[in-house]
């Protein structure tokens, strides 16, 4: 007599358990590739954006040791900082001047002739100390005493803190600060946790009364930012003459022009080397 009863042998039951190992293998397996997909490069995302916002950070702390060493004249400064995800490297002021792309460089003159060394514009090169990001693909300088950035896919750039130029409308005065950076080598460079140690070498200090002429008019003084093609940061500091400054474009490029209008006017230039000993 039979009861409907449905009897399983041991091969249905091991066939149930092979089943459902599988499937929860293949979740498991689905959900790591999954992360292996999408988590992990947001994770690598994540960690070159980390390294970048630290790196504009120990910029800006560099920057006021610049500002002690020159500024203050702190005779020493030194910083210990982490350079991840790139390179930070010191280009001389001195560095590949002669290339027909060379380093960037600032030419002053004026109309009057007061800026100039017979005839030839005062023309500096600052070199910089640049940290360049393998995995975001960005570039920070600090720069003639700004902290500047670039992308390297993209053109443009942005002024994150600015140097000390100024202008006194009180009494008419206008402040130019060029600071140049040279080490004991070519070029000096470092990945990881390292020390930059800079100190103060030579100074020098231009000062020119430019009296108002009727006849000849205004002076303009001449401001010309050359850019290198390497770490092209003329956008920012366009952006800093033009808007800070308020100066005007002039009709060159990367010229900039000051006017200093119908009263007697001081221009006032100080020139810095800062020694990078070690980075």
């Amino acid at each position: 007599m039979q009861t409907g009863r449905k009897v399983l042998n041991g091969n249905d039951r091991a066939v149930s358990e092979a089943i459902g190992f599988i499937i929860i293998f293949g979740i498991i397996i689905a959900g790591i590739g999954l992360v292996t997909l999408y988590g992990y490069p947001m994770l690598l995302q994540q960690q070159s954006s980390s390294n970048e916002q630290i790196m504009e950070k120990n910029m800006i702390v560099l920057q006021n040791d610049l500002k002690s060493v020159a500024y203050k004249t702190v005779p020493y400064k030194e910083t210990s900082l982490n350079v991840g995800g790139g390179a930070l490297t010191v280009y001389n002021t001195t560095y590949d001047t002669t290339s027909t792309t060379p380093d960037s460089s600032f030419s002053l003159y004026d109309n009057y002739g007061n800026v100039a060394t017979s005839g030839t514009p005062l023309k500096f090169y600052p070199g910089d100390l640049r940290y360049e990001s393998t995995s975001a693909e960005t570039g920070i300088s600090l720069e003639n005493g700004a902290v500047v950035k670039r992308m390297f896919a993209e053109d443009g750039s942005t002024m994150l803190a600015e140097p000390r130029w100024f202008h006194d409308s009180q009494t008419n005065t206008f402040v130019i600060y060029l600071i140049g950076f040279n080490t004991t080598t070519d070029v000096m460079a470092q990945t990881g946790v390292g020390t930059v140690k800079m100190k103060l070498n030579q100074t020098n200090y231009i000062q020119d009364y430019i009296p108002y002429n009727p006849v000849l008019g205004p002076d303009i003084i001449h401001v010309t930012y050359t850019q290198n093609n390497n770490a092209n940061y003329s956008t920012a500091w366009g952006n800093y003459l033009t808007g800070t400054l308020n100066m005007q474009q002039g009709g060159n490029p990367g010229e900039y022009l000051w006017s200093t209008g119908t009263q007697p006017a001081n221009l006032v230039i100080y020139e810095y080397e800062i020694i990078i000993e070690s980075v």
